[in-house]
């Protein structure tokens, strides 16, 4: 497919802020694609898939600088250097981040140190986890009968504290995106219904969402936590709560298309939400 595009590829000097989409290489734009082909230096996240590395020519550097809960390859700061330093140095810097750059990836924190420092950037944005991993969950964020607002939050604050607006979180008819929840999810179900939503509230965490090793587990805020101790599901994973969880497994697309096929992502607890279930949403 050819497309016309006038914007040229990466320019020497300049840091591209690029959303690598969630998980599954094909979700990446075509903005981004042609950024990392042309790419002197990849600096990338731990969430980024090896599909889009391989994207980049055979000359280009790859730096990881990956963050897992309490295991940080770079600290932010040294990061932000990394990045200012390449730039000077005439490289074109393509900074590749699982989801969106600026959707809880802090892109917003890089950008602020390179503007200061004088360094042209773009950023190329992507798809995001919540959008994309959903989607793929055959999970909508919205729907007339459940939910007429998303609400995204992290269960993993700067501190380490969970300090949350949790009257605002747990609100009737939304859907509330948890990224960086599974740790304290114990306690995240907790503060919730003793906020105000039900115990009964449909809920689920999607490990791996988007790609070939995507698990489901689908249960209440009253039973989520335990199934996903039973189940072992482990980060990266998001974490959905609303009534749109309840068209779950119904809608779930991907892993129906993925049956024939030696990949298929597997799904569990399946039966412990009604499809219908249209309470407090």
């Amino acid at each position: 497919m050819t497309v016309a595009n006038p914007r040229p590829g990466p320019v020497p000097g300049t840091v591209y802020l690029v959303g690598a989409g969630p998980g599954d290489p094909e979700l990446l734009t075509l903005r981004g694609a042609r950024m990392v082909e042309g790419a002197d230096v990849l600096v990338y996240d731990n969430l980024v898939s090896p599909a889009i590395l391989d994207m980049a020519s055979a000359g280009a550097e790859r730096v990881y600088v990956g963050k897992k809960a309490s295991d940080h390859t770079l600290p932010q700061n040294q990061i932000n250097r990394l990045l200012i330093d390449l730039a000077r140095a005439g490289k074109r810097v393509v900074r590749l981040k699982g989801g969106d750059p600026f959707v809880f990836g802090r892109g917003g924190e890089e950008m602020e140190e390179l503007v200061e420092a004088g360094v042209p950037v773009e950023v190329v944005p992507g798809v995001t986890a919540a959008g994309g991993i959903a989607a793929y969950a055959g999970i909508p964020l919205t729907h007339r009968d459940h939910a007429q607002s998303v609400l995204f939050t992290t269960g993993f604050l700067k501190d380490g504290a969970l300090e949350l607006d949790w009257p605002t979180l747990a609100r009737p008819g939304q859907t509330l995106v948890i990224y960086m929840g599974i740790s304290r999810l114990r306690e995240i179900c907790a503060q919730l219904v003793f906020h105000g939503l039900p115990a009964d509230m449909p809920a689920a965490v999607i490990e791996r969402g988007t790609t070939a090793r995507q698990r489901i587990e689908a249960a209440t805020l009253g039973t989520l936590a335990e199934a996903v101790e039973r189940s072992g599901i482990r980060p990266p994973a998001l974490t959905i709560v609303g009534g749109v969880v309840g068209l779950y497994p119904r809608l779930a697309w991907f892993e129906a298309d993925q049956e024939t096929s030696p990949q298929t992502p597997v799904h569990a607890g399946c039966a412990a939400i009604d499809p219908g279930n249209k309470d407090q949403t």
